[in-house]
């Protein structure tokens, strides 16, 4: 039934409820065969002169009519209608013709080449993002260190800001890449535990904070490891067990530890908790020191913090220069570059009591990348600027130092990047952490190395006041004697003579050749000693 023959039928039944209880005259019947359209009580308009009103309603004493709301000229449009017991039948009418539907053109086919592709970007392993949710993560437990200008600036012709990693509670920087990264653990992991076999400052961060976020922790070490290294150990709280003569023998009881009790075993790797709580420095760095040219970073170890910082560095300013310093005897990151890819397995040397076990250590892939896409010099120092290094720390800084958190500062001493010279640099003093017995060989082996202490022998008569006159020359060049050895018959053709070795410490360069020249003049047989 369509809008219109519903609209009828509401009408057509109002009217005839209203009639039903409404006084009205009495309605002659209609006959059957009339439509119900023509009946005189649905005409429109005033009643007819001198004839009765049929169906009107009455108003005030006269006879009115209800008008209706459909023409019945229109109820054509709606069909044909029948009265059936009070009821209205109704009948649609269908409709012939229908309007042409025309049906739209197919799409044109395209081949493939004519779509241009637009490949998504990869996603980074790294994000800035990612380095400032670990500093907010990381603040409440990691001091934030000084980045303070140096005294060694004017020596060496540039500006030259010491970023003192050194000061954190286990002497490293490492601390806030442990920190985030224990921080990230399941609370189900936290609650087991963590375990380390390997004694470096990796372990001696994890070792300390683990403790503090109450985590337990354990840490297996073989039994060469020195007793003061153990004591560090548990006087931060954790469970140290001895096991094995090797490193080797203690990771593999480690990692059986682990998996049998449920630990996670931790080393040092390069995963992206704890690379951007490394890439914190490079934040600090920014912050602490304006208008900067150059960053200089340590690249032992697992090099996630040159990483984590070129990455925070070059986010803030790419024009600022981030440089990367590994030791001469284990170029990894310099082979890698010139190979293309991350090298396994180096064959080198190096010093295991400067760079402890950095012959264990190696260069992830996604660590190569980071540091192939964003460092822009890499260098190596070898050991003896190295050592030279931690004395100027001592003597200008008034701090000590390892060798690895020295070799920034090693590369500018040794006057390999000259480049810098008159700009602002921030130099990454990465840690501290060397025994005292091992700290004093590097500070004698360093005087030597700068040419302040020296070793000569000469050969003097058996005559009295011979060697009183040595010593007054000494001490007229004003030099101090550490040490000095005469000896008797140490030839059978020098006859009544005898040999004396001295060793002796000088101000700075200049006096020690002042030394020489006025020692060779006076005795003819002196002969230096080679260092």
């Amino acid at each position: 039934m369509n809008f219109a023959a519903q609209l009828f039928y509401s009408s057509y039944l109002s009217e005839r409820l209203e009639r039903l209880y409404s006084p009205r005259p009495a309605i002659k019947d209609c006959e059957e065969n009339d439509p119900f359209w023509e009946r005189e009580e649905l005409r429109l308009g005033p009643g007819q002169p001198g004839g009765s009103y049929k169906g009107g309603l009455i108003s005030n004493g006269t006879v009115t009519r209800r008008p209706t709301l459909i023409e019945p000229e229109r109820l054509k449009d709606f069909g044909e209608e029948e009265l059936l017991n009070g009821d209205v039948k109704v009948h649609d009418i269908r409709v012939v013709g229908s309007p042409e539907i025309r049906l739209m053109d197919p799409p044109k086919t395209r081949r493939l080449s004519e779509f241009r592709v637009v490949s998504r970007p990869p996603v980074q392993y790294l994000r800035f993002e990612d380095i400032s949710a670990a500093a907010f993560r990381i603040q409440s437990g990691i001091q934030k260190t000084p980045c303070t200008y140096s005294r060694l600036s004017k020596q060496y012709g540039m500006e030259i800001y010491l970023k003192k990693e050194q000061l954190h509670y286990t002497g490293s920087v490492k601390e806030r890449g442990v920190l985030y990264l224990l921080t990230s653990l399941t609370q189900e992991q936290q609650r087991k535990g963590v375990i380390v076999a390997s004694d470096c400052n990796f372990s001696m961060a994890v070792a300390h904070h683990a403790v503090e976020l109450k985590i337990p922790v354990f840490v297996i070490m073989p039994s060469c490891c020195s007793s003061p290294r153990l004591r560090i150990y548990r006087d931060y709280g954790a469970m140290v067990i001895s096991y094995g003569s090797t490193g080797h023998d203690s990771q593999n009881h480690a990692r059986h530890l682990a998996k049998e009790n449920g630990y996670l075993y931790l080393e040092e790797d390069e995963s992206a908790a704890y690379l951007a709580g490394l890439g914190t420095v490079g934040m600090e760095i920014y912050e602490q020191v304006s208008k900067l040219d150059a960053v200089v970073v340590p690249a032992a170890g697992q090099y996630g913090l040159l990483a984590g910082t070129a990455a925070a560095i070059k986010h803030l300013n790419s024009e600022i220069l981030v440089i990367g310093i590994e030791p001469e005897g284990f170029p990894l990151l310099l082979q890698s570059l010139k190979t293309d890819g991350p090298i396994k397995g180096m064959h080198s040397n190096p010093n295991k009591k400067l760079y402890g076990d950095l012959m264990e250590r190696s260069l992830g892939v996604n660590t190569f990348q980071l540091a192939k896409k964003l460092v822009d010099k890499v260098i190596s120092v070898s050991e003896e600027d190295a050592l030279v290094a931690m004395l100027r720390f001592q003597e200008f800084e008034r701090s000590t130092v390892d060798t690895e958190g020295a070799m920034g500062l090693a590369a500018i001493l040794a006057g390999q990047l000259p480049e810098l010279r008159g700009k602002k640099v921030a130099v990454v003093v990465s840690s501290a952490n060397m025994e005292l017995e091992l700290v004093r060989q590097c500070v004698d082996r360093a005087l030597v190395l700068d040419e302040r202490v020296s070793k000569f022998s000469v050969q003097l008569g058996e005559w009295p006041g011979d060697m009183a006159k040595l010593l007054d020359v000494l001490s007229r060049e004003d030099v101090r004697l550490l040490d000095v050895c005469h000896r008797r018959h140490s030839d059978k053709s020098d006859l009544f003579k005898a040999k004396v070795e001295c060793v002796v410490e000088t101000r700075d360069k200049t006096q020690s050749a002042q030394l020489r020249k006025t020692l060779s003049e006076r005795y003819p047989y002196l002969c230096w000693l080679d260092r």
